[in-house]
């Protein structure tokens, strides 16, 4: 059976899938219990504390040139680096155009933020 993640980045070029792997490290490293979930068909990477939409967190979406890390409070969350992009009322995005945009130490602290805006639920 093929990997899934090769499945969804199979048609893209090398700095987009590099920038997915780097992306989905930070987010296991700042959220090493959030699930990832592939979704194929909408062509993202979803992160959440459980599967219900009402836990998402995050999703990586590849492009045929960049990544968007959409953020699901982004329009509520601090940005004073300015990176946030979108117009939602709720979920904006942040765009990778390479592997070393991900470095950036605001996107560290928007993931920081994202994160607790949606505190892991009691069980």
């Amino acid at each position: 059976m093929p990997d899934p993640i090769d499945a969804l980045l199979s048609d893209h070029a090398a700095t987009v899938r590099e920038t997915v792997e780097r992306l989905r490290g930070l987010l296991r490293q700042a959220a090493p219990d959030a699930r990832e979930s592939i979704d194929l068909p909408d062509h993202l990477l979803a992160y959440g504390w459980s599967g219900r939409m009402g836990d998402l967190m995050f999703a990586i979406a590849p492009h045929a040139t960049h990544v968007n890390l959409q953020l699901t409070d982004g329009a509520q969350l601090p940005d004073p680096s300015g990176i946030v992009e979108g117009t939602g009322k709720r979920i904006r995005h942040v765009k990778f155009r390479s592997v070393a945009d991900v470095e950036r130490l605001a996107v560290r602290a928007l993931i920081k933020a994202q994160i607790a805006a949606r505190p892991r639920p009691s069980e």
